[in-house]
């Protein structure tokens, strides 16, 4: 499985962050090799519109499965569900607790945004 959580920093030790599609980067995480890698998503994150799809577009293309972040919004939401990413919400401590997280399934996923657009 690969788990995308937003995070302030490069690696697994950085701290969630609480934005989705303004976060300027993702851990991808492996659960099948342990193993991560950091993709930046700056360009996304500066956009003027579209940020949280443009998000989505992103990881999909990295063919994601699970996103974790503190929150996310109406349009974002309705993409990640058009390209069946489950996502969940959590930004209380660092990457690596997400992972553990969502490695024994202590995750609740969402079934609608919990912040407006533009928050």
């Amino acid at each position: 499985m690969l788990i995308a959580i937003s995070s302030k920093g490069l690696d697994i030790h950085s701290s969630v962050d609480e934005r989705f599609g303004r976060a300027n980067y993702f851990i991808i995480y492996n659960t099948d090799s342990n193993s991560f890698e950091s993709l930046n998503n700056e360009t996304n994150a500066k956009s003027s519109q579209g940020v949280g799809i443009k998000t989505v577009e992103l990881l999909s293309s990295k063919n994601i499965d699970v996103v974790i972040s503190g929150n996310f919004g109406p349009q974002a939401f309705s993409a990640l569900n058009t390209a069946k990413i489950k996502a969940a919400l959590w930004s209380n401590g660092k990457v690596s607790e997400a992972v553990d997280l969502a490695c024994n399934n202590k995750l609740e996923f969402c079934t609608e945004a919990n912040v407006d657009g533009h928050w």
